[in-house]
């Protein structure tokens, strides 16, 4: 085996993908554990029949090897990380999984011994009944630990999972019945264990396979007392010195790299003074400085991504998995990642996404959504000749004016199933989809379009009086791949959409206006809307930045009655257009 394949095979994004799969087959295993406790809430004898199934792929050599080898990597890999990490300052997250979790072997322990040592080396006799009367009326205080600790493990299995999948551009749309199963799959495995100690707490509970029906606990043999209190000892013990090593020795090391400070020197002005090995996502954090990492500082995305501005010559080269990502972005030279990046020496550099503290008066209500890529639907819509109809009307009757058309947009937009982004001056920009599929994201900007331009001519009825020419609208819709994400600063930032999609579908509504026109959608809308466009105009237009000419079809000024209409299912829409 060359340097090179040893070093691949134990990298660090290898090490992090022995710790993803291990702690999956641990997850899974507390899964079936928990469903297995679940049926206790039938009966006794129910939670016991079903427990060969449920541990039919762990009660055999090769799963007892799976199980034992991933839980002891999984903790082994774990404390590595917590000694390599050179800095402990770290969102609340991902202190919560890391005290969670060193919490589990202090918690498991003794009831690993009580069952799996005991069966297996000692051969006692392990049932449902057994171990929920030990625990519920002969020990209530290991009862209750072993509680917690189900808590305790189901918690971290599910942070470590979320962490996981978060960026997924399908786990949005799953995310609420992941949690939903998150809190009740433990709630019900608790109440089957209450429900199993009250039955076997009963005086009338006949305990089955005991001499005369008594309760006489699989006897130990002798001296295998003394053998479980020895290994508890050794367990707790050896565990307890591990992390208190891991912890010493990185208070030693911390020592001995005080004398070998680096200086990362900020374009800003801050300079930030840590040892020798520390990250420069690590400098930041320790120095409380924002800085974005929207993977944890895994490597995974480029959010940290900083320019180095002077000490290249203290900047090791990038590594494989780094490497990959500055590659996938077309990083230029001297960009690197700050998750990654351990400089040798002093050096000044720029992040190349400027994270803002939180000012103080942020409303509450700041939905912080980081950048993603997602397929939706994307509205643009306009007041024709608004500068016409305002050059002789007072500011407060313009003021008026906008707002009744605002509420007109909004409210077919929100009626519809979707959201206002904005609104400029006369304009007002909407998305669709962000939390669904394409599909439904292409109806209800179509239908919002329907709304918008009925509402429009109801309130040229309602303001007949008043306005020297009528309102016209003009509206393009295009659908596609947008990073929708939260921009601004303070209480301006919202959730918004950029990228080609965007500018696509506000190149169409300036279309809608040359052609004096209410509606342009482009073809992805028509086609993934259902849409009948039988009576629409088609064209061909070339969008500034695109090569390959786009299809547009136009809905002219004759329709009567509703643009469109949805058939009963709410899927095939119909255009009522002449």
């Amino acid at each position: 085996m060359t340097v090179d394949t040893f070093k691949d095979l134990f990298s660090e994004r290898q090490l992090r993908r022995l710790r993803l799969v291990s702690g999956l087959i641990i997850f899974l295993f507390v899964l079936m554990h928990i469903l297995n406790h679940s049926i206790g809430l039938i009966s006794v004898h129910a939670a016991q029949d079903a427990s060969p199934l449920f541990l039919a792929i762990w009660n055999n050599p090769v799963g007892l090897i799976l199980l034992y080898g991933s839980l002891f990597l999984h903790i082994g890999l774990v404390l590595r990380t917590l000694f390599v990490r050179r800095s402990l300052a770290m969102p609340m997250t991902e202190i919560a999984q890391l005290v969670l979790g060193l919490l589990i072997p202090l918690l498991i322990i003794e009831h690993v011994l009580a069952t799996r040592i005991a069966f297996s080396v000692f051969h006692m006799r392990v049932t449902y009944e057994t171990i929920v009367h030990g625990l519920w009326s002969i020990s209530p205080i290991e009862g209750l630990k072993q509680c917690i600790a189900l808590i305790v493990i189901w918690a971290h299995g599910c942070i470590g999972v979320h962490f996981w999948l978060r960026y997924r551009p399908w786990y949005p749309k799953l995310w609420p019945w992941a949690l939903t199963l998150a809190i009740m799959l433990p709630l019900l495995a608790l109440l089957g264990f209450v429900q199993m100690g009250r039955v076997i707490a009963n005086p009338t509970f006949p305990l089955s396979d005991f001499p005369g029906g008594a309760q006489d606990p699989a006897i130990l043999p002798a001296g295998a007392a003394e053998q479980l209190r020895d290994l508890r000892v050794i367990l707790y013990g050896g565990f307890g010195a591990i992390v208190i090593f891991v912890f010493a020795a990185r208070s030693i090391r911390w020592l001995r790299e005080r004398a070998h400070l680096v200086a990362i020197r900020y374009v800003t002005g801050e300079v930030i003074s840590v040892p020798r090995g520390f990250t420069v996502l690590e400098a930041s954090r320790i120095a409380g400085k924002p800085h974005y990492a929207v993977c944890g500082g895994k490597g995974r995305c480029s959010t940290c991504r900083v320019q180095i501005i002077t000490g290249e010559d203290h900047i090791p080269p990038a590594d494989p998995a780094e490497q990959r990502t500055l590659d996938r972005i077309g990083a230029g030279p001297g960009v690197r990642l700050a998750c990654q990046l351990r400089p040798t020496g002093s050096v000044t550099l720029s992040p190349l996404l400027v994270a803002f503290p939180d000012p103080q008066g942020v409303s509450e209500a700041y939905e912080a959504v980081p950048g993603r890529e997602r397929e939706i639907a994307v509205l643009f819509c306009d007041i024709r000749n608004f500068t016409t109809i305002s050059e002789t009307r007072l500011p407060f009757d313009i003021v008026f004016l906008l707002n009744r058309y605002f509420a007109v947009v909004g409210a077919a937009v929100e009626a519809a199933g979707g959201r206002v982004d904005k609104f400029i001056g006369d304009g007002a920009m909407a998305l669709f989809g962000i939390n669904g599929n394409l599909e439904d994201g292409c109806r209800q900007a179509v239908r919002a379009a329907a709304g918008i331009i009925d509402g429009i001519d109801e309130l040229n009825r309602q303001l007949s009086q008043d306005l020297t020419i009528p309102l016209r609208i003009a509206i393009g819709i295009h659908a596609g791949p947008a990073v929708v994400g939260t921009l601004g600063y303070g209480n301006a930032r919202n959730l918004t959409a950029i990228g080609d999609t965007v500018n696509v579908a506000s190149r169409l509504e300036t279309t809608a206006k040359e052609l004096d026109m209410p509606l342009v959608m482009s073809e992805p809308v028509a086609t993934l809307s259902n849409l009948d466009v039988t009576m629409a105009e088609s064209r061909e237009i070339v969008v500034r930045g695109r090569t390959i000419p786009l299809r547009i079809f136009v809905f002219g000024k004759s329709m009567t009655g509703m643009l469109l209409q949805t058939t009963a299912d709410g899927r095939a829409l119909k255009t009522q257009t002449a």
